[in-house]
């Protein structure tokens, strides 16, 4: 019997993948593909651990499933990143460069 693949393993390393490029999008893409990656993931390591011989791709399930939680630990850092810029300078000084330069220098001292 020759072994089979995992359904979803593919799946899981792209989500993966896709949540560590995009966890700058405001850290939402990110954060969505992640979560969603690692309930892919829960599905097949239940699945390998009913018979782990049968299934010949852990590895990509296990790189997919280690690219998941770094892209939504990735995005929770730039979410409270995004947060700490709102809270110290505003949504209208964001939205502003010339005003954020400014408040800037002010922080600065110069």
């Amino acid at each position: 019997m020759e072994n089979q693949k995992l359904p979803n393993a593919t799946p899981v390393l792209v989500l993966g993948i896709i949540s560590i490029i995009t966890c700058c999008c405001y850290g939402i893409v990110g954060a969505i593909a992640g979560i969603v990656g690692l309930v892919l993931a829960k599905k097949d390591l239940a699945l390998y651990n009913e018979n782990p011989s049968a299934y010949s791709n852990y590895n990509n399930l296990k790189i997919g499933r280690i690219l998941c939680i770094v892209g939504i630990v990735l995005s929770i850092l730039y979410i409270v990143y995004i947060i700490a810029l709102i809270s110290m300078f505003g949504m209208e000084t964001l939205q502003d460069p010339q005003v954020l330069q400014e408040k800037i220098r002010e922080m600065m001292g110069k």
